[in-house]
């Protein structure tokens, strides 16, 4: 249950009503800087401490000045109660407190003889270690005060100066008298609106999550194989329930953010490890994806590579762009839905999350309204269920990345329940071709790569190594052969994972580029400067021979990333 209280409530003593009158006293405003091995950080803001005998207050510059973004902190310390309040202005009408009566009594210290002058008072030294980090503080008692630029050391006295690992400081550059101060005073007038108090756990994960921008994309939703799978008002279903798509709206990102994708899954009934994208449909042209979706495989343009067989929507056109692929996943074996399967010394994970970096993404997100999609391909009535968000996090001093993005290439049969054929065109030397022109010339161009290899007998490309190779306008510019040998590490996850005599289990083996519970990584290829014209990417990769009724596929993306 949420609290909203005064914040003078939250200051006062616990379950009791807050003096009307604040003492107000002579005290001491301390300004601190930082610097990072042996350098003054540019552009910061200065610290602000407010100290009296009894009181301290932790602000900033910036907030003093009017000109401090949400979300920002302060801190207020009452020494006499040995209790600190920290307040985050989340929004112009909205902060959220709590109270900590246990972090600076739990503090403890080992005191040297060493001393040193700082702004003209005598330090003494203290250290301790936080989180395998080594702090030093210097500290003075000639004020008759206590104080510090951060939560650590304020029993000391007045801490001058902090050094972490010899490559951090926090530094008193300046001291000033202070008139009538009073540092709960200052605390309360910042607070505005409504005041939650909470949990200290609560606090954080409040502020902390203030801290970046959360759009939700999919929340517990069902990915099955069903007749009675249906579309609603927000979740568009296609190929019989494998499919879901949403529209969204994306804020303008700030250049060189970080963002990011999460994906939560668990099985709903589907006990095998499957295929899962999460991926944007593009309608920048006359056809897309979309069309597919809601009037069949057939609407989508044909590739033909020579070996007689049609693939639907896989690569671009004049007027088509096939899927941009945000994250390549697999699920694992059963996880959550089969937990019941136990084996001794083993305790399943009840979810499995993945979390990638798009950023190289942004001019796609960047205040775009778009249309995004999940599959899990599966032939199960429970099927699994996810939930999927994006994160954007503002980061300061970063460089903006590329500005054009084309998608190029997606194989991956998103509608393979609906009968888009799978990816079996690198049976033929012709491998995959692509075609696209550049209007301008295009610099740093790079190529965003997803591969992973798929035929799950003992002979199938899933768990042999295959040589990728990527030709730029009939060069060759990279080649690799993607493989995982890290899928032991995800056998928590797998529950329903076969085990073998050897003493292995099947989510154990190494695979072509996944695991079962794993996403996939992009791999960024380096095009350098592109001509405006016309170009070519070819992907060859020797794939294996079908035995029996049992054949061997090829998932592969590209976008074509660089600036204009």
């Amino acid at each position: 249950m949420k609290i909203i209280i005064s914040l003078s409530m939250l200051l006062s003593v616990p379950f009791c009503f807050a003096q009307k009158n604040t003492t107000q006293t002579n005290g001491f405003k301390i300004t601190y800087l930082k610097s990072s091995n042996g350098t003054q950080l540019e552009n910061q803001d200065p610290i602000a401490v407010f100290s009296t005998e009894t009181e301290s207050l932790i602000t900033t510059e910036k907030f003093l000045s009017g000109k401090a973004e949400f979300p920002f902190e302060q801190t207020f310390i009452d020494h006499s109660k040995k209790r600190l309040v920290q307040l985050t202005r989340l929004g112009e009408q909205t902060s959220v407190a709590t109270t900590d009566s246990t972090s600076i009594q739990k503090q403890s210290f080992e005191f040297t003889e060493e001393t040193k002058t700082i702004l003209g008072y005598k330090c003494k030294k203290a250290t301790t270690t936080v989180n395998s980090n080594h702090i030093d503080l210097w500290f003075t008692n000639d004020l008759k005060i206590k104080g510090a630029p951060t939560v650590l050391g304020q029993n000391l006295g007045l801490v001058l100066e902090m050094n972490r690992n010899n490559n951090f400081l926090i530094t008193a550059v300046k001291i000033e008298k202070q008139r009538n101060l009073s540092p709960k005073k200052m605390l309360t007038d910042a607070s505005k609106g409504k005041n939650e108090s909470v949990d200290l756990l609560t606090y954080r994960d409040k502020v902390w999550k203030s801290r970046f921008t959360t759009i939700p994309v999919f929340e517990n939703e069902i990915i099955n194989f069903s007749d009675a799978s249906k579309s609603n008002d927000s979740i568009l279903r296609f190929a019989n329930g494998t499919v879901i798509v949403r529209k969204i709206k994306l804020p303008v990102i700030k250049k060189g953010s970080q963002i990011f994708i999460d994906v939560t899954e668990q099985s709903n009934g589907d006990a095998y490890d499957r295929t899962g994208s999460v991926f944007i449909i593009p309608t920048d042209k006359s056809i897309s994806f979309l069309d597919g979706l809601k009037n069949g495989i057939k609407t989508l343009p044909t590739y033909e590579n020579g070996n007689t067989k049609k693939y639907q929507g896989v690569v671009q056109t004049q007027n088509y762009s096939p899927l941009l692929e945000l994250m390549r996943f697999f699920t694992p074996f059963g996880i959550k839905q089969y937990n019941h399967l136990q084996l001794k010394g083993k305790t399943w994970e009840e979810s499995v999350p993945y979390r990638q970096d798009i950023s190289e993404l942004q001019s796609a997100l960047d205040n775009k309204e778009v249309w995004i999609g999940a599959f899990i391909g599966n032939y199960d009535k429970g099927g699994h269920k996810i939930s999927a968000n994006i994160t954007l996090h503002t980061e300061e001093g970063a460089k903006s990345g590329n500005n054009v993005l084309i998608p190029l290439f997606n194989t991956t049969n998103v509608m393979e329940m609906a009968g888009q054929d799978y990816a079996t065109m690198f049976d033929s030397d012709n491998g995959l071709l692509v075609e696209f022109v550049l209007e301008k010339d295009l610099k740093n161009a790079r190529l965003r790569y997803i591969s992973t290899g798929h035929g799950g007998w003992e002979n199938g490309d899933e768990y042999l190594q295959k040589k990728n190779t990527i030709l730029l306008d009939n060069q060759q510019v990279y080649t690799f052969i993607p493989w995982r040998q890290d899928c032991a590490t995800y056998r928590l996850y797998n529950p329903a994972s076969g085990n073998f005599n050897n003493g292995l289990s099947s989510s154990d083996y190494s695979r072509s580029n996944w695991c079962p519970g794993t996403v996939t990584n992009p791999t960024l290829i380096d095009l350098g400067d592109l001509k405006a014209g016309k170009h070519s990417i070819r992907i060859k990769i020797p794939q294996g021979k079908p035995e029996g009724n049992s054949f061997s596929a090829w998932n592969v993306s590209g976008v074509l990333l660089g600036s204009e």
